[in-house]
């Protein structure tokens, strides 16, 4: 089956993040402009944990906080789930519905290189299907 390392090719490896002192109000301009649920939260070139909309929803709209005066690091889940270049992509999907999230950061050795959502796990798992139903339907039919 195919493995993170293979979504990363398609898909690219641009990661879209945020520092954790930046205002939630500046993350959501990021993530609007990037049409992208969630951002990395990065302390340098160190991971530091991700902020999704759902936790903008959750802990600064239902809680009545200012966006401009609430910074990433109060609002962002820290020490998020992260899977390698070679983690199988059905592992992955059943990582992101077991712990109910729909980003993962994609990790090699300490460095962030890449992220997939579940809807890029759903779309590869999607099409390997699509192309193992192509490969049995020629099989019977030869």
């Amino acid at each position: 089956m195919r493995q993170v390392k293979h979504l990363l090719e398609n898909k690219g490896s641009t990661i879209f993040s945020i520092a954790p002192e930046a205002p939630v109000l500046e993350a959501i301009k990021h993530m609007a402009e990037h049409r992208v649920g969630a951002l990395l939260v990065m302390q340098g070139e160190q991971l530091a944990g991700i902020v999704s909309e759902r936790d903008y929803a959750r802990k600064v709209v239902l809680q009545g906080r200012s966006s401009a005066q609430t910074s990433v690091a109060d609002i962002m889940s820290v020490e998020p789930l992260t899977v390698g270049p070679d983690t199988d992509i059905f592992d992955c999907m059943r990582l992101c519905t077991d712990s109910r999230v729909r980003h993962l950061p994609v990790v090699e050795g300490k460095t962030v290189v890449g992220v997939i959502s579940i809807g890029d796990l759903v779309k590869a798992v999607i099409d390997a299907q699509a192309e193992q139903i192509e490969h049995l339907e020629r099989y019977i039919t030869s």
